[in-house]
């Protein structure tokens, strides 16, 4: 969101005046003099009230609980500057065993070269990635004297919007393949359709934002090998496995779409997601150093010593990739695959529980990731949109959203299960659904709310 510069004289009124300030303090101005610590402190926090709260939020796929000892290490290193490896080598060592750990997750092969980079969320790991496929495409048609100006990009309607960031912001032609009412990921032959000697990538999405299902990828990967040999081309995929990554290497470790498919050049995932730690945090991992253009990699030595970089941002914190480490020590591969069992079986409790309520047809069950959503069925006085109003009197943040174009009068609600959601909560949401449900029914809105298409930011 952009804010716009406010100058008005608003001010803050203090609860506790009379103790611990006797004059408002400014909101847009930085005040005149100073405050004591514990007045400011109760400001904020007073007014950080009036947010909802995390652990009831289902929208987000982001992690909002960690145990005591994570949470203990982030604040320990929340004065670590990731970028300055000269001064925080061990840090640095932390990322390189991480991006190591990712890797090989993702089956990177053993004899090669796999290079990755930690990152702020899977947003900049993605800028990353199409900037390396963009570079390697205008290579390829540099050397073979042919033009680089219409640079295309292949990717369902339903990738979440740093793709279409990337595209505008990088002078890529993004070309969308539509889901349809009844299917809400990209169909191979649509794919196929929209590829030619220009496309710099293909992008299947191990885990759609929209209803957390997994695309056919190693159908598509397939398809993209046929088309290359046949047309003396070397298209990439690229797989968005920001939602997914950290969860089909322990639910589904025998589902091949990572680097098991050869023509499968990069991954980005989120460890701020599945990956269990809190935002922001993600990886950027290529199958080959050859696949990541040298031109794309400065080396700067004013920080001590020669430092190769490959990142948007700069200085940034190092705790998240602490927090990280510290997950897949403590957890192992047995403990991420004991809990992503656990909140698959949640999920797919509330889907269960949801589709016996009656107005509900659920669209996807959480057994691909801990994600289901689901719509209204047939005719009923009442819209996704009014129950999730309804829910979050209760305090539940439940999103109701208009699918991608092509769909676009499909309308749908979301439930994302994190890590710390429990069973009783599970329950919790369920009683306040056929709350809101009785509700609607025995009164139902004479203005539904007006139907929105999803906010990615």
């Amino acid at each position: 969101m952009i804010h716009a510069h406010e100058s008005n004289d608003d001010q803050l009124t203090p609860a506790y005046a009379g103790r611990l300030n006797q004059q408002p303090t400014p909101k847009n101005r930085i005040p005149a003099g100073e405050s004591p610590p514990t007045a400011v402190y109760r400001f904020i926090h007073d007014e950080l009230l009036l947010d909802g709260s995390s652990r009831l939020n289902m929208a987000t796929f982001v992690t909002t609980w960690m145990e005591p000892e994570a949470d203990k290490l982030m604040a320990e290193s929340f004065d670590k500057n990731m970028i300055d490896k000269d001064e925080y080598p061990q840090t640095a060592e932390i990322e390189r065993r991480c991006v190591n750990v990712v890797a090989d997750l993702f089956h990177a092969p053993v004899e090669g070269s796999a290079i990755g980079v930690s990152t702020i969320g899977s947003s900049e790991a993605v800028m990353l990635c199409g900037l390396a496929m963009k570079w390697k495409w205008r290579q390829r048609r540099e050397a073979a004297g042919l033009p680089t100006d219409k640079p295309n990009m292949v990717m369902g309607s339903n990738v979440q919007v740093v793709w279409e960031k990337f595209c505008r912001y990088w002078d890529v032609e993004p070309r969308y393949v539509p889901v349809t009412e009844t299917s809400f990921v990209v169909d191979p032959d649509a794919v196929m359709e929209r590829v030619d000697e220009h496309t710099i990538g293909v992008i299947p999405i191990l885990g759609t934002t929209y209803t957390g299902e997994f695309e056919p990828i190693e159908e598509i990967h397939d398809r993209v090998v046929a088309y290359n040999a046949e047309h003396g081309l070397d298209i990439p995929i690229h797989v968005d496995a920001a939602s997914g990554g950290f969860v089909a290497p322990f639910l589904h470790p025998d589902l091949r779409w990572d680097f098991r498919l050869p023509q499968v050049k990069s991954i980005n995932v989120s460890g701020h997601k599945f990956g269990l730690t809190y935002p922001g945090l993600g990886f950027a991992i290529w199958r080959s150093k050859d696949e990541l253009p040298e031109d794309l990699i400065f080396h700067v030595n004013y920080l001590g010593g020669d430092m190769p970089t490959f990142t948007l941002n700069f200085s940034r914190p190092g705790n998240q990739i602490v927090g990280q480490y510290y997950n897949f020590l403590r957890l192992g591969r047995e403990g991420y695959t004991r809990i992503m069992e656990s909140l698959r079986d949640i999920t797919m409790y509330l889907s269960a529980e949801i589709a016996k309520m009656g107005p509900f047809e659920i669209i996807s069950d959480g057994s691909a990731i801990s994600v289901m959503a689901f719509k209204m069925k047939g005719e009923q006085p009442f819209s996704v949109f009014n129950v999730s109003d309804q829910l979050r009197t209760g305090g539940w943040q439940v999103p109701a959203y208009t699918m991608p174009a092509d769909a676009t009068d499909v309308a749908v609600m979301r439930i994302v299960v994190r890590e710390g959601f429990s069973l009783d909560l599970a329950e919790g949401l369920i009683a306040a659904l056929y709350k809101a449900v009785d509700h609607l029914t025995e009164f139902p809105p004479a203005h539904p709310p007006e139907p929105e298409h999803f906010a990615h930011t």
